[in-house]
């Protein structure tokens, strides 16, 4: 993707299934919701300046390493389902994350998400870990509906 500055009013942006490798979307400070569902993409590099994003989704692409997203501090939907990821990183900051979609990768920490999670702690509601080692914990359900005090769904179990 490249050659995306002229855009700079866009909001929406909807790129699945194109075979997209790298992502450049330098000028797109107005967009709010990004998808690139279903291409090549090792990386999550290229999002930076995207501050304005509030939903950004990359499931079925092959990213191992979460990067790029510390300052899309506007953030409320993330969906990273279906990659190669072994571990959250550079998340920390993003304070208004309602939905994290993290199923179907190799996480094996639920402590390790719970860290990298903390700052959006009272503000998630939604939370998929299915298929994952760490979802084979013992524990798994009621340690994130101890943590997430507002949790309200957990994969495919909601709660009341």
């Amino acid at each position: 993707m490249e050659n995306m500055g002229n855009f700079t009013s866009l909001l929406e942006l909807w790129m699945g299934r194109n075979r997209i490798k790298v992502v450049n979307l330098c000028g797109l400070k107005c967009i709010k919701k990004l998808s690139l569902q279903s291409n090549r993409l090792t990386s999550m590099k290229g999002f930076e300046e995207c501050v304005a994003l509030e939903e950004l989704y990359l499931s079925h692409n092959g990213i191992a390493k979460m990067e790029g997203l510390s300052t899309l501090a506007n953030l409320h939907v993330l969906d990273v389902s279906s990659n190669k990821l072994t571990s959250l990183d550079d998340i920390q900051n993003l304070t208004q994350l309602e939905d994290l979609w993290l199923n179907d990768n190799q996480i094996e920490s639920l402590k390790g998400v719970a860290e990298a999670v903390v700052s959006s702690r009272e503000k998630l509601t939604t939370i998929y870990l299915e298929n994952n080692p760490c979802a084979k914990s013992t524990n798994y359900t009621a340690f994130l509906r101890e943590f997430f005090p507002n949790i309200e769904q957990i994969d495919s179990n909601v709660f009341p």
